[in-house]
Formats: structure tokens, sequence, C-alpha cells
């Protein structure tokens, strides 16, 4: 079976900074900062949650995951309190990563229910509620594995409806998602790509823009324009960009990219310089 996130991972990865452990009182608001998402990690305790869209209740050690930014405020027990870990969440490239793009609003998982996380969580619960040398760096990396254990969940699964998630979690559609992502210097065209998944060209397209939600070519579009993006923040130059994301030239990468963003190479790494 193809490895459906390497290439995800390698390219838009996610980083953790905890900044969280310990009981957790009363009421408390954590504020959307614009850019981070959160995962928090309920070990004991009740805790109602509310967003401006409604709430929810956790009775029991619990998953709690925002892959954007959204307000949202914790209510516990004002002297018992909730024994939480909560860490911040950093997606590689933003508002388009295609991770964070392709998760719900919200994820809210019992514990118990995530397949092969128990050791990792025992091991971050005793880091995160002790004060040990390298304790922090430590934690962080323990939140990036569980990251990847939920995605690879929610993906065996089938939990995730509509998006690039979606797709990688489909039998067939898979292995010509992971075709374009490992290779998008490629010509791919619907009848190659079709070949790839195993179904035909007719039954590929109709399939591919119902799960995923976009046609084969629009998604090789945005795959390709986000790497360019990736490499863009690097300080690569636009026309060595063009080859390694599968454009001919620099005027075909400044075309395509206009038409996904609305801007031009230069002028996107201008508004991303002057935002840092």
């Amino acid at each position: 079976m193809v490895d459906r996130l390497a290439t995800l991972m390698e390219h838009f990865s996610v980083t953790a900074q905890v900044f969280h452990a310990g009981a957790l009182c009363g009421t408390n608001t954590l504020e959307a900062d614009g850019v981070s998402g959160q995962m928090h990690l309920v070990r004991r305790g009740t805790v109602k949650v509310v967003h401006h869209d409604g709430s929810l209740s956790i009775t029991q050690p619990s998953l709690l995951l925002y892959a954007r930014p959204m307000t949202h405020r914790f209510m516990t027990d004002p002297e018992q309190g909730a024994d939480m870990a909560c860490a911040s969440l950093r997606f590689e490239g933003g508002e388009q990563n295609p991770i964070a793009a392709s998760l719900p609003n919200v994820v809210c998982l019992p514990l118990d229910s995530i397949a092969g996380v128990a050791q990792v969580l025992d091991l971050l619960f005793e880091e995160a509620f002790t004060q040990r040398c390298g304790r922090v760096a430590l934690v962080n990396r323990l939140f990036e594995v569980v990251m990847i254990q939920i995605l690879r969940q929610l993906m065996e699964n089938n939990d995730v409806k509509g998006g690039m998630l979606a797709g990688l979690s489909h039998p067939r559609l898979r292995n010509a998602l992971v075709a374009m992502h490992e290779e998008p210097t490629q010509t791919w065209t619907l009848e190659v790509l079709a070949e790839r998944a195993g179904m035909s060209r007719s039954v590929f397209a109709s399939t591919f823009r119902d799960v995923v939600g976009d046609t084969p070519g629009q998604y090789l579009q945005g795959w390709r324009i986000r790497m360019a993006q990736q490499a863009l923040k690097r300080g690569r130059p636009i026309k060595i960009i063009a080859g390694e994301v599968g454009y001919g030239s620099e005027v075909a990468l400044s075309r395509a990219f206009k038409a996904y963003t609305g801007m031009s190479p230069r002028q996107w790494r201008e508004a991303q310089t002057a935002t840092l």
C-alpha cells in the first residue's frame, strides 16, 4: 500500500508548541490568533467547550483538535478543574496547507478510541506533568506524533468527508493522488490517472469530483501552486521553481499562479514578506 501521508508531511509539516500542562479550572477563553490551530488532551475531568456555533461536553479522557484558528471557551469545575495538556499547532503553508484545509473545524475523540496511541499518550502525559530536562522539546514532538496518528486514523476509518484527505481515504483514488503528490512534474492526463486508480476514465473523473470536490486537473494545479508557494517562501528563483512543480516556463507558472491566487508569484512573495 502506498504511504498516503509521507509526501504530505514532507512538504506540509505540522509543528506543535505546548502552552499548558496541568489543571485548568473555571472558565478559560482561548482567542484565535489567526495563525495557529490547537490540540487539547483531556486526561481527567469534565469539560464543556463552547464555540461560536455550538458547544460540546467532554466527560471522558479525550482529544480535541482545531486544525484552523477558532476561538473557544473551556468551562470546568472551579475547584476540581480538569487535567489537560494543550499545544498550538502550526501547519506549514498556513491556510494553504492541504491537511488543515481538509480537516473538520473541530475533531473530538475519546483517547481510548485512537488506535496505537496509548503508549505515546502515557509518555506525553508523564513528561507534560513533570519538570524534567528537555521536557518541552519532547512533549512538542509527542504532540506531533499524535497528530500523525490522528490523520492516519481519520483516513483509515474514512472519517473525513470531502477534500484531499477524503480522496486519500478512498481505496482507488488515493493511488492517483499519491502519484500527483510524488511526481508533480509529470504530464498527468485523465487517462493516466484513471489507470493509476484502476478505474475507467469516466468513473474516475466523476468519483474524483464527488469525493475530493475538484476535477483532477483543478486538484493538480492546486497542488503545484502550493508547492510553488513553499519554494517561494524559501527564496528559490521563480524560473527554477517552474520546472520543479511541473510548468515548462516562468511565464506558464506565473499564469497558473495568478489564476489560482489572484496574484503573480512575485506579488504573492512580497505580500508574504510584508506580513512577517
